[in-house]
């Protein structure tokens, strides 16, 4: 069973950059590691593998990265 809790984000501006919300939701310790979660394809927007690092992550976006789910509000 999954016990991994989903995470939720308050989006106050148009976007955020995926490995910036990787980052500060604590998903990684650097950019650096964000970046190479997303090379390295454990990263799902909306159910698709996300291989863009700057993807423009808005409102309503679901966001999973190694079985950590963070929905964007």
């Amino acid at each position: 069973m999954n016990n991994k809790q989903t995470q939720t984000f308050e989006l106050t501006e148009d976007f955020i950059e995926l490995i910036k919300l990787i980052k500060f939701m604590g998903l990684s310790e650097t950019g650096g590691q964000a970046k190479l979660l997303v090379e390295n394809g454990v990263v799902t927007v909306d159910g698709e593998v996300e291989s863009r690092k700057r993807r423009k992550i808005r409102k309503g976006m679901v966001v999973v990265v190694n079985g950590e789910t963070v929905k964007v509000i």
